[in-house]
């Protein structure tokens, strides 16, 4: 592996992608709990990073909705015999899952194409988040895995995170993340990031403090720094963005997750949860926009989401694995890993204690 650099102007020449840990909220926080008579369908849990559950009193027509529009990976994890093994439940709780979401962009931003360096058909530009649903559900762990993190791909040697989707596809990517963390994934969740604007819109908009002013590329939308109201087609242009930012990846990974949490806000509200019309309109509009692995079908994601009837969107922890800044390899902008902070994270998941792990940075 190549020495880490500090300068971060030396990344931005391909696609000035990185993440750090700053944006991570350093504490674990109890919250009050407010139990909802209402569920919403576990398609929420999903689109929302696991931060919903079940809407009890339509599920008939929308489980069926939501199965028979989603799509299904043909082939989502590696051979049985070279995965970690899956942490037990412990007694009391309930089984702790891992899902990996990745959030694909064919309309621009994070789903373009980009030449990497010994990789065949180049490779995806895709967004990816580690969900991880503690057994005593308490809380919903989001972890943003930048996408140029120069790490070993199985069988393939070191590369761009990316590129395991070009060598292998989902399987090869969930066996680079097993091995990056030397923990089970459970479940995999694909999500065309056009299906988001549908879902804000359904919404009535979400409301965004920006952290800073900017410009969309190409002319686009023009965001000032400060509170926002913003409408689907808005939303979407802010969390693409990265190119208006001189850490590139680092402030767009933040931006996501501020949306995130956003729509989870609106999402956990009586308004929404009591709207039979409104969650309709989620399922209906963003189940073609989900590709997900052959065992996450409704049944399933209704049973996550009954255990879960606990859950606020302040319940909602996001963070970004740490790294030691960016710097090249192979002629390709990279960002480096913060090798000890990955296995103490690794650790935690495999532990159930990702509470702990935060609280200690």
């Amino acid at each position: 592996m190549s020495e880490p650099s500090s300068d971060l102007s030396d990344s931005m020449g391909d696609t000035g992608d990185g993440g750090s840990g700053g944006q991570r909220d350093r504490g674990h926080r109890k919250k009050g709990k407010n139990r909802a008579v209402w569920l919403t369908l576990g398609i929420v849990l999903v689109l929302v990073i696991g931060a919903g559950a079940v809407a009890i009193g339509y599920l008939a027509n929308l489980a069926s909705t939501f199965d028979n529009d989603t799509q299904r990976f043909e082939t989502t994890f590696p051979e049985a015999d070279s995965r970690p093994t899956k942490a037990p439940a412990e007694e009391g709780k309930e089984e702790p899952l891992n899902i990996l979401l990745l959030g694909s962009d064919s309309g621009g931003g994070s789903g373009e194409t980009e030449n990497l360096a010994g990789v065949p058909q180049s490779g995806r530009s895709d967004t990816m988040m580690w969900v991880h649903i503690p057994g005593d559900r308490e809380a919903v762990y989001v972890m943003s895995v930048m996408r140029d993190l120069w790490v070993e791909i199985p069988g393939e040697g070191t590369h761009k995170l990316n590129a395991a989707y070009s060598f292998g596809g989902v399987p090869k990517t969930v066996q680079t993340l097993e091995s990056l963390f030397g923990t089970r994934i459970d479940h995999v969740a694909a999500v065309d990031m056009a299906g988001f604007e549908g879902l804000v819109d359904s919404l009535g908009g979400v409301d965004i403090t920006v952290p800073e002013s900017f410009q969309a590329g190409n002319g686009g939308q023009s965001f000032q720094a400060g509170a926002q109201h913003m409408d689907g087609g808005t939303a979407l242009s802010f969390v693409r963005e990265r190119y208006a930012f001189s850490d590139g990846d680092y402030s767009r990974v933040r931006n996501q997750q501020l949306f995130l949490q956003a729509v989870a806000q609106k999402v956990l509200t009586a308004e929404t949860l009591t709207n039979p019309g409104r969650i309709s309109d989620m399922v209906g509009g963003l189940s073609p926009y989900l590709t997900l692995d052959e065992s996450l079908n409704s049944g399933e994601l209704i049973s996550i989401g009954r255990t879960m009837t606990d859950i606020r969107s302040d319940d909602l922890e996001m963070f970004t694995v740490p790294t030691n800044g960016v710097g090249r390899a192979r002629g390709q902008s990279v960002v480096w890993p913060d090798e000890e902070a990955i296995e103490e994270i690794g650790a935690a998941l495999s532990q159930d204690d990702v509470a702990s792990y935060l609280s200690g940075q």
